[in-house]
């Protein structure tokens, strides 16, 4: 009897493109409205797609694209809460032209790093978080009512 052949590892087409600002801008959302940072791994998996340095590289243009219609909209730029998994700092694509404009004249490793950081990621959780409790609210007095 025949062996029968192996067959390839199917991989599910991603659901949604590394291009979509829209969807990035969601995922980071979510992050900060619950007051943490996510890592390139998680948002590239969120999209539906498995990391790669090129799907990464991909992604920061559209994490470039996301801040830049935060800025237009008088908000908090967002892909600062993008960070790497070992040392939960953005990647080198993120210090490179950003952080001059904001002040910031250190390494980008280490402590000064990482308190820079935490700086820029409050910033957008302290907005974030405010319009859920707002958001929060008007749900909550839509259900009061209708209790009535």
């Amino acid at each position: 009897m025949r062996k029968p052949r192996a067959l390839p590892d199917l991989i599910d087409p991603p659901e949604t493109p590394i291009s979509d600002v829209a969807a990035v801008r969601a995922i980071l959302l979510r992050a900060a409205k619950a007051g943490r940072d996510t890592s390139y791994a998680q948002v590239l998996d969120a999209l539906g797609h498995r990391f790669t340095r090129p799907k990464m590289r991909a992604l920061c243009k559209t994490l470039d694209a996301v801040d830049n219609q935060a800025t237009a909209a008088g908000e908090p730029e967002l892909a600062v809460l993008v960070v790497r998994e070992s040392d939960r700092l953005p990647g080198q694509g993120w210090w490179v032209g950003k952080v001059q404009q904001m002040g910031y004249e250190g390494f980008w490793t280490g402590e000064s790093a990482l308190i820079f950081v935490r700086r820029q990621q409050q910033l957008a959780f302290d907005h974030w978080a405010g319009k859920a409790r707002k958001s929060g609210r008007k749900k909550s007095a839509k259900a009061g009512r209708s209790k009535r």
